[in-house]
Formats: structure tokens, C-alpha cells, sequence
């Protein structure tokens, strides 16, 4: 973080999402309950999958990164959110380009590790005789690799290009987080550069995503509706309930902030969008996919009734 020598703003400061003094107490209660149940939620289901030999398979190693994933993203946004709420929210320079860093890299991971839930539920629809095979642990292990490089690299060019930025007499973020297009509004230096990264790094890790998504499951659909069984094609179907509606809740904030025609730091409707696939999602998503399957439900009758009998 050298580079912090180069800009004449030493901190800034984080608006939160109002400034109505009648409403902050209350949004604090709701986002701290929020973030209890995220961290609870998340961290019940690692420890759960890690605990169960019978949940490790290719959509249950999965579903472990993702809660990680999860779980990693909401204590990087929510308790600096939080502050905003009782306080005035001031976050050192160091600090806001530290928390954009891993609000890129985990919000890339998240988007990769989707992608990857919905190979795999292809696979086991579509091909399911070669699944043991094309699902091995070597191929999983090459997919979570890929999408923490993805990562790596997409949070290091959002940051990389952030920190050659000056900024020199706002310091004001009109949001909740260090993101990148509120950031990019304070600087009194070219942009460009920052706006052809955020082109091609949000490109490549929607329209990649996107097309995987939509081929599986074009494939999928396609497989679902040749199953002559009613009971089949339903059973079918559920295994990939839980992945869409985590996939739509998603990608559908995360495109309407990053691919909306104007400024998104501009818009009001910014940090609702960022909610949903910053605090929303991770809390959602353990329950997401445990509320009916009957794996997850098996697992932690198992743990309960072992650790109540010990």
C-alpha cells in the first residue's frame, strides 16, 4: 500500500445507506441480525460437510467453498457497514483499498464457484454414468484453483489500478463499501484506465459465467423434459432449485450494479443492488440449500444426536 503516499486523501468516509437519524438504529438491529445469521448459517454447514464423510462428493465440496466464500464476504462488509449506522463511519486509506481488494476477490470467487455448482449438477444430470469420472477429485480441485486465481488476479487489476489514482479533495463515498464506482468518482486523476479494467474483468467473469450457466442448463431443461417419469423429472429438478435461485439472486443484483447503463455509484438504487449480493446472498445461501435436502437434514441429525449422546 506504498502508494498511499501519493494521494493527499489519508482516510475516507463511508455514508452508509442513510443519513435519516430515525431510521439507523433500526437498520442496524435488521443488518446485525442479518449478519449473525450469516455467519451462523455459513459456518454451521462447513463444519457440517467437513464433519459428514457422506457429504464428500463434487456438489457438497462445492457448496463448502461457497459458504467460505460466503462467510469471508460478510465479515469483510457487514461490520464496517454496521459502524455507519452509530457513528460517523471514517475508514483509513489502507483499510478502504484492503476491503476493495477482498470485496473483488471473494465477489469473483463466488461468481466462479456458481459457474462451477452448475458443471456440476450438468454433469450428474446429463451424463450421469461418466460423473465419478468427470467429477473426480482432481477436476474439482483444478476448478476451485482456477476460480481462487480468477480471483486473485481480478481483485489485484481492481486494486492495482485504484491505488495509481489520486485523490485529492473528496473523501466522501456515497455508499456502505469501498467499491469500485464510488471510488472512482472521488478521483481528480484520468480513469480510464480503472474503466477498461472494470470492463474487461467484469466482462470476462459475467459473460463467461453466463454462458456456462445458460448452456447447462439449456442442457439440463432439455434432459428434464425427455424424462418420461413425472416423480423423475420432479427429483430432477429439485437438485437444481436450490443452485438457480442462488444463481438469479446473484448475478440478477450483481449485473443491475456493474451493467447498468449509468453511473452505478450515482443511482440510489446502487446500494440495494449491493445489499443483495453482498449481505442478502451469503445469508441466504445456507439455508438456501438446506431447508429441503434431506442430506443436509440427515447430516445434522448425525452430528446432534453424536455430540448429545458423547
Amino acid at each position: 500500500m506504498g502508494s498511499e503516499n501519493d494521494s493527499s486523501v489519508t482516510e475516507f468516509v463511508l455514508l452508509g445507506l442513510t443519513q435519516q437519524p430515525e431510521l439507523q438504529l433500526p437498520l442496524f438491529f435488521l443488518f446485525l441480525g442479518i449478519y449473525v445469521m450469516a455467519v451462523v448459517g455459513n459456518l454451521g454447514l462447513t463444519v457440517l460437510i467437513v464433519l459428514n464423510p457422506h457429504l464428500h462428493t463434487p456438489m457438497y465440496y462445492f457448496l463448502f467453498n461457497l459458504s467460505f466464500v460466503d462467510l469471508c464476504y460478510s465479515c469483510v462488509i457487514t461490520p464496517r457497514m454496521l459502524i455507519s449506522f452509530v457513528k460517523v463511519n471514517i475508514i483509513p486509506y489502507a483499510e478502504c483499498m484492503t476491503q476493495l481488494f477482498f470485496f473483488a476477490f471473494f465477489a469473483i470467487d463466488e461468481c466462479c464457484i456458481l459457474t462451477s455448482m452448475a458443471y456440476d449438477r450438468y454433469v450428474a444430470i446429463c451424463k450421469p454414468l461418466l460423473y465419478k469420472v468427470t467429477m473426480s477429485p482432481q477436476i474439482c480441485l483444478v476448478l476451485t484453483a482456477w476460480t481462487y486465481a480468477l480471483g486473485f488476479a481480478g481483485a489485484m487489476a481492481h486494486t492495482g489500478s485504484m491505488l495509481r489514482l489520486t485523490f485529492c479533495d473528496g473523501n466522501i463515498i456515497n455508499h456502505f463499501v469501498c467499491d469500485v464506482a464510488p471510488l472512482l468518482e472521488l478521483s481528480c486523476t484520468s480513469t480510464y484506465v480503472n474503466e477498461l479494467v472494470v470492463f474487461i474483468v467484469v466482462g470476462i467473469n459475467v459473460t463467461v459465467p453466463s454462458v456456462t450457466l445458460l448452456v447447462s442448463y439449456g442442457q439440463i431443461l432439455f434432459n428434464i423434459l425427455h424424462i418420461h417419469s413425472t416423480h423423475g423429472r420432479f427429483k430432477a429438478f429439485r437438485t437444481c432449485s436450490s443452485h438457480i435461485t442462488a444463481v438469479c439472486l446473484f448475478f440478477g443484483s450483481a449485473s443491475f450494479m456493474y451493467l447498468n447503463p449509468f453511473p452505478a455509484g450515482s443511482l440510489p438504487q446502487a446500494n440495494v443492488a449491493t445489499i443483495f449480493y453482498t449481505i442478502v446472498g451469503p445469508m441466504l445461501n445456507p439455508f438456501i440449500y438446506s431447508l429441503r435436502n434431506k442430506d443436509v437434514h440427515s447430516a445434522l441429525s448425525k452430528t446432534l444426536k453424536k455430540n448429545i449422546l458423547s
